[in-house]
């Protein structure tokens, strides 16, 4: 963002910037698109869309009680058309994924964080330290974990707030 308002302040026009804003235009965009397709499914939530230089648009759709892999096949059927007639894309130069965010991604939604309440996590603070217990609670502003801390696995509650997470994993326990 700093090279951003760098390049603005000195008065040049860059290929970086004129990208970063298209492509924050685009993706309000497809936003609005996959809004529509999934607003007969409240049960459903967009958690994210990426776009890579060569035109892959990643959506990431997730959902209250799991993402039905049928489901996420019916979006992408129902999206494709729209985003092919969208003129988003000259010549329909671009390719499609639609899928549920992976255990690897960071959680980002407040809806992710609601509907894993109860699960481990590991949360990754600005400082580079990180905290793992099991996600207790999710208001606007933070979060609530009850780790166990020491050899005896003493149970501490932390509320931590949004402001200091760099980010949030859910923690795979086998």
């Amino acid at each position: 963002m700093q090279l951003i308002k760098r390049i603005k302040r000195r008065g040049r026009e860059s290929p970086l910037l004129v990208f970063c804003m298209a492509n924050e235009q685009i993706i309000a965009s497809i936003q609005a698109l996959v809004e529509t397709v999934i607003a007969e499914n409240p049960e459903y939530f967009l958690v994210e869309i990426k776009i890579k230089p060569t035109n892959n648009v990643k959506v990431y759709i997730d959902a209250d009680n799991g993402a039905a892999i049928s489901k996420l096949v019916s979006f992408n059927r129902a999206l494709y058309p729209h985003l092919e007639t969208s003129g988003l894309f000259p010549n329909d130069d671009f390719s499609l994924e639609v899928s549920s965010p992976g255990l690897d991604e960071p959680l980002k939604s407040p809806r992710q964080f609601q509907k894993n309440i109860g699960r481990k996590v590991e949360v990754t603070l600005l400082d580079g330290t990180s905290k793992e217990g099991k996600l207790l609670a999710v208001t606007e502003e933070q979060l609530t974990i009850e780790e166990l801390i020491g050899k005896k696995k003493e149970q501490k509650v932390t509320d931590i707030n949004f402001s200091e997470i760099k980010h949030t994993h859910v923690c795979i326990v086998f």
